[in-house]
């Protein structure tokens, strides 16, 4: 759940930490965190709040270890507690608008900067990092292989089904699964960097140019195609998702021909969005996501 802390008592634990702000204001927030952007010292920062430290940390890491020309991370400033519930990071502020941001046209006019985002991603060398799936601030996959991310979907360790079954009803998940485990099995064991969350509102823009990937908190090791199909599964929700899909398919004939994959990370991803915005009790994300898995499946 994110915060709903005062301005006023995050202020005073930052400066408390970073000395006196010359300037704060409200900015477009995420799923999870509270942001302001900042200022002090004579530099322009992006404040965030959250719950929990960790993906904070996780972002220091993608910094630290990938952070490129060609893969525009911001550099984190400093990490610190509000209280003993909350989190803040500070990071550098990026120029420009996210994807979700701008309009069709200017989204269209940055589709090749965003693939050669996605190869310069594709290509980082991940071998400080063990294990599959999404990793910690130390570098540390929770899966063995790839295949036991995609169907950790099914554990009930972390998705208990049974408890939202007053809001499931008659839903076919049990259906969906058994599409994802037959898909699954076709995947590739890839150890690669993959950023988990990619093509919307976690991408800056300005000037033709990309200036910032944001938000590593559900960075992963695994197929780069996942983000791939990140941007197809949220395509009839989101604009900025369309635009960069249509160009996917106008473009990328070798990523095109590798459908039943995406397919299968489609699957998983909606997955988890069924079940997150169930949690949460989000209808309208929850129908949507229904109606979209069930698409995903006919494709076959």
């Amino acid at each position: 759940m994110k915060p709903q802390l005062m301005p006023s008592t995050i202020m005073a634990a930052v400066a408390r930490d970073v000395g006196d702000l010359s300037y704060w204001e409200p900015v477009a927030e995420g799923e999870e965190s509270q942001a302001f952007a900042i200022r002090f010292g004579g530099g322009e920062y992006i404040l965030r709040v959250n719950r929990s430290a960790d993906g904070f940390r996780k972002d220091e890491y993608c910094y630290r270890h990938f952070a490129s020309a060609d893969l525009p991370i911001p550099e984190i400033v400093s990490i610190g507690s509000i209280d003993n519930e909350n989190a803040y990071c500070i990071s550098e502020r990026s120029p420009g608008l996210t994807l979700q941001d701008m309009n069709r046209s200017d989204v269209s006019s940055v589709a090749v900067p965003v693939m050669k985002v996605l190869e310069t991603m594709a290509s980082e060398d991940v071998a400080g990092i063990e294990g599959f799936g999404p990793f910690n601030e130390c570098g540390i996959g929770r899966f063995g292989e790839w295949r036991d991310f995609l169907m950790s979907i099914t554990d009930t360790r972390c998705y208990d089904w049974e408890a939202l079954q007053s809001m499931l009803g008659e839903r076919q998940i049990d259906a969906y699964i058994q599409v994802l485990s037959a898909l699954a099995a076709q995947c590739p064991e890839m150890r690669r960097l993959v950023h988990g969350d990619f093509g919307s509102n976690n991408v800056l823009s300005h000037g033709g140019q990309i200036t910032g990937v944001i938000d590593w908190s559900e960075a992963m090791i695994g197929d780069p195609l996942y983000d791939i199909a990140n941007i197809f599964f949220w395509r009839t929700w989101l604009e900025c998702m369309e635009v960069q899909a249509q160009y996917i398919e106008n473009n990328h004939r070798d990523i095109m021909r590798q459908s039943e994959i995406l397919r299968c990370y489609q699957l998983r991803i909606g997955l988890d969005v069924i079940y997150s915005s169930a949690m949460d009790r989000d209808e309208v994300v929850f129908e949507w996501a229904m109606e979209r898995c069930d698409e995903i499946v006919r494709l076959s």
